[in-house]
């Protein structure tokens, strides 16, 4: 299905005019009409009276091929099932009144989608909560701002098998009405259903940390991607992914943003305890690396100054005591000795 502009509909004010024209000069000739009757009589009165009446009663359908569009708004026309064209430019429009506007999606709310008004509309139920649909949003305009997707936060598996909880913002917009209208049953459904889709493949392939052995980029090369250290890279996999699903819908993906990560609760407290584990051996490291270097420093120094000369007993017991003072959780308490040191 291919999309077609249509952009020679631009003649609703002299359209306008015209009709309401037409409905003052049926006024006008059932009143003079009547009044004729009334004094002269004759065929040819009556027959503008029956021709005014009969305007007066169906010149309202007419009036139903007047269209206004506003900024970034487009409709989608179809004549008795045929798709005749779409309306996308802003500004007053005069179609055949017999057309209809074709939207499947109108009365579909998104999570902080452009649907969302301060005005009252109708009650949508989705996803077991309720929520009120805008009366802009039920019409069957199609709205070509750009949007943004908030799915629900999802609970997804890792590369290693960890349970995380993620969440994305998807910024999109729709490109071609007539795909968006015809090819998919409901075109914003579709797309959280595929965000959905996309997320899940994607965080399958990295783990949530940095990790051993674990190729990310499919290159046979193990390489330190992770969901924390390479938000930016995950986004954009996820971004061409929806764009690849959602292309035959007449959608565009602009941006998908991480906006929520963290492991799932129930083995949450235990990766934070090894976090606080491997933090600390971290630490621990450092502390015995500088201690080692300290005492390899003082005994050097020792040497070449010939303060004391120890034997390789005492050498040991120095560089045991310096290594208990300088890698100890709490301050050193000396004991001071006040005999021999033999």
């Amino acid at each position: 299905m291919e999309e077609k502009i249509l952009q020679n509909k631009k003649n609703g004010m002299a359209m306008l005019i015209l009709l309401l024209a037409l409905y003052l000069a049926a006024l006008l000739c059932v009143v003079f009409g009547g009044v004729m009757t009334d004094s002269v009589g004759g065929a040819g009165y009556v027959a503008l009276i029956v021709v005014g009446s009969v305007w007066l009663a169906l010149g309202w359908i007419p009036f139903l091929g007047l269209k206004i569009l506003k900024p970034q708004e487009a409709l989608v026309l179809t004549l008795f099932g045929k798709y005749i064209g779409t309306l996308k430019d802003e500004g007053f429009y005069y179609v055949n009144p017999f057309c209809s506007g074709v939207n499947p999606a109108a009365k579909t709310r998104l999570n902080q989608s452009g649907d969302v008004n301060s005005g009252t509309g109708l009650l949508h139920v989705q996803g077991g909560q309720a929520a009120m649909v805008p009366a802009e949003a039920a019409g069957k305009k199609i709205s070509m701002k750009i949007m943004t997707l908030n799915n629900n936060r999802q609970k997804i598996n890792d590369c290693l098998g960890n349970p995380v909880e993620i969440g994305i913002a998807v910024m999109w917009r729709v490109v071609d009405t007539a795909k968006a209208v015809f090819s998919v049953d409901n075109y914003k459904e579709y797309l959280s259903l595929q965000c959905d889709s996309a997320l899940r493949n994607i965080v399958r392939i990295y783990p949530y940390d940095t990790a051993p052995d674990v190729d990310t980029t499919g290159d046979g090369i193990a390489d330190e991607g992770s969901l924390r250290g390479s938000s930016e890279v995950v986004a954009a996999r996820i971004r061409d992914e929806i764009q690849q699903k959602v292309t035959e819908a007449g959608l565009e993906i602009l941006e998908a943003r991480i906006t929520y990560l963290a492991y799932a609760p129930e083995i949450a407290a235990v990766m934070l305890q090894r976090q606080q584990a491997s933090a600390i051996i971290d630490a621990r490291k450092m502390i015995v690396d500088g201690a080692v270097g300290m005492v390899e420093l003082a005994l050097e120094r020792l040497n070449e100054k010939n303060v004391v000369t120890l034997d390789e007993e005492r050498k040991a017991a120095m560089v045991s005591n310096l290594l208990v003072v300088l890698c100890g959780n709490h301050d050193a308490q000396p004991v001071v000795n006040s005999g021999s040191l033999y």
